[in-house]
């Protein structure tokens, strides 16, 4: 079944559909009329912003639809780290959702896996957070031996 799609774009706005790059120059909307593979600018994670494990797995699915040349390497990449990935977590609809995932990936629905992911952006945060407050309990009563208090 074909699918419509409406995209509205704002001047200078760029969109990668298929692997090719195309910038508008004015507002403009365009209808796609089957499926494809697409992702908004605002949507693209650049390289430095990788910076948790959910966003490096986000970086891995998003180059298999910015550079298909490159995609075969990113699915690589992909398998070997999405079991790491949903080992590390110990929440169910998190493992639920990256399971999930994987098979998007396998079945080429990339831009629905790459929403999936951001999806669990917050349950990562809240599991990140988590670990400092941990951390910096673990760390307190060092740093009272260390300075002589009780």
């Amino acid at each position: 079944m074909k699918h419509t799609l409406k995209i509205s774009l704002k001047p200078n706005e760029k969109i990668f559909l298929n692997g090719a790059v195309i910038r508008v120059d004015r507002k403009v909307s365009i209808e796609l009329l089957n499926d494809v593979q697409f992702l908004l600018e605002n949507h693209v994670l650049q390289a430095d912003d990788a910076s948790t494990p959910l966003r490096q797995l986000y970086f891995i699915v998003q180059i298999m639809l910015m550079n298909p040349d490159g995609a075969d390497e990113a699915r690589l990449m992909f398998r070997k780290s999405l079991p790491l990935l949903i080992a590390s977590f110990r929440d169910e609809h998190v493992k639920a959702t990256l399971k999930n995932i994987d098979r998007m990936v396998g079945e080429d629905h990339v831009y629905e896996a790459l929403k999936a992911i951001r999806s669990l952006y917050a349950a990562e945060q809240s599991v990140l957070d988590g670990e400092q407050t941990a951390a910096k309990a673990a760390q307190a009563p060092a740093r009272r031996r260390a300075i002589g208090e009780r």
